[in-house]
């Protein structure tokens, strides 16, 4: 059987991949990573296509067998459907190479995860039935990814040491100012088309200062990261969920088995890791779901040295715009998307989202911090919402 040896860190303070035996076979690492987003068509604008990093990504999704469109101005046209299904699925299967505007550089603040949230990309190939991207991004859900990358790196460094979220707060100013890669998108699954993720970390590696980047993927590719100096200052934590709300609203993802096992060939590669259990959904026997993905978590990092894990919880909710959108997108789903079963929860600007009533927050709330203590008692456990 073919093997493929796994790469060896450079970097001294980080430990190199110890599992298995520095070697994997090539069929067990495609099946640990599962399969790769192939998008039919790249749609790219002439000042993408101008830059270094536009014209690599083009070629990347060529040799996947993307068909190249050209465009003649830097606006996304074509993306049309006869119906909201049809326009869906066009722009899911498409991939639009673009130039991230000026105003997405002025960074804001994405508490309680981060100081502040920057942008590779806007959008997502899966097809989450509970897509936190539905009614936040206007028009067709296309994956975006911007080809001035070496400008949206070197405008993050003005604001190291500023920020309101860890780099004031005590028990997390450890970590300084943190920057997260992954509100509007997911760049673990999209990194084999960009490479955009291995410059990020790379670039994180090599700053000099107290900063640290913080991304969060339901994909399990993760072979490209493992041998980068990233020198500890990227933490990557996997969405994972109980089985059954994984199986039943999380297509087009890699499996949890996939990502819990990716979770432990990063920790073994020095990387800080994390899990976002989310949306949490108390779904029927949901203690005992969510007891077996702890278990299994705690058992794919047995054996890991000094490993840094924390939790971040978050429970499922939705806006009325949002449940709009996903029942346009999904019109068969069987989340639960009914107002009735909910609680208004409001925000300083007015607007409000459906969450679970206080008893059952409160029932949940209890019981998820007595499982993370019991079954992974060396994490620490950011914030639950």
């Amino acid at each position: 059987m073919a093997t493929v040896a796994l790469p060896v860190l450079q970097d001294a303070a980080c430990s190199t991949e110890t599992d298995p035996k520095q070697e994997i076979s090539a069929a067990d690492a495609a099946l640990a990573e599962g399969r790769l987003w192939r998008p039919r068509r790249v749609f790219i604008t002439p000042d993408a296509y101008a830059l270094p990093h536009g014209r690599a990504m083009l070629e990347r999704a060529e040799n996947f067998g993307a068909e190249v469109i050209r465009l003649k101005q830097n606006r996304l046209t074509g993306l049309s459907g006869e119906d909201e299904r049809k326009a869906y699925a066009l722009a899911k299967t498409s991939l639009a190479i673009v130039v991230s505007p000026p105003s997405a550089r002025k960074l804001q603040p994405i508490p309680p995860s981060a100081d502040w949230q920057f942008h590779l990309a806007q959008g997502c190939p899966a097809h989450c039935q509970y897509c936190y991207l539905a009614g936040s991004l206007s028009g067709p859900p296309i994956t975006r990814v911007y080809a001035n990358l070496d400008e949206i790196l070197e405008n993050l460094r003005g604001y190291a040491g500023t920020g309101k979220v860890t780099s004031t707060s005590a028990e997390r100013a450890h970590e300084g100012t943190t920057f997260e890669a992954s509100c509007y998108t997911d760049p673990l699954g999209i990194e084999h088309l960009t490479g955009g993720l291995q410059q990020t970390v790379r670039f994180f590696g090599q700053w000099d200062a107290p900063v640290q980047l913080r991304f969060t993927t339901k994909f399990a590719a993760v072979g490209p990261l493992l041998g980068l100096e990233h020198r500890r200052r990227t933490r990557v934590r996997f969405s994972l969920n109980a089985a059954s709300v994984s199986r039943d609203f999380e297509g087009g993802t890699a499996t949890v088995a996939q990502r819990i096992r990716a979770l432990r060939r990063m920790a073994l590669a020095g990387y800080p890791v994390g899990l976002t259990v989310a949306p949490i959904m108390p779904v029927e026997g949901w203690q005992t779901e969510y007891s077996t993905l702890f278990a299994d978590v705690g058992a794919a990092l047995d054996g890991v040295d000094a490993v840094d894990l924390t939790v971040e919880l978050i429970t499922h909710r939705f806006t009325a715009g949002s449940r709009e959108v996903l029942l346009g997108w999904y019109p068969k789903t069987t989340l639960d998307l009914e107002k009735e079963n909910r609680s208004e929860k409001r925000n300083k600007f007015g607007g409000f989202k459906y969450v679970y009533p206080r008893d059952r927050m409160s029932e949940m709330r209890s019981w998820f911090d007595e499982a993370v203590v019991r079954f992974l008692p060396y994490a620490r456990t950011l914030y639950w919402t």
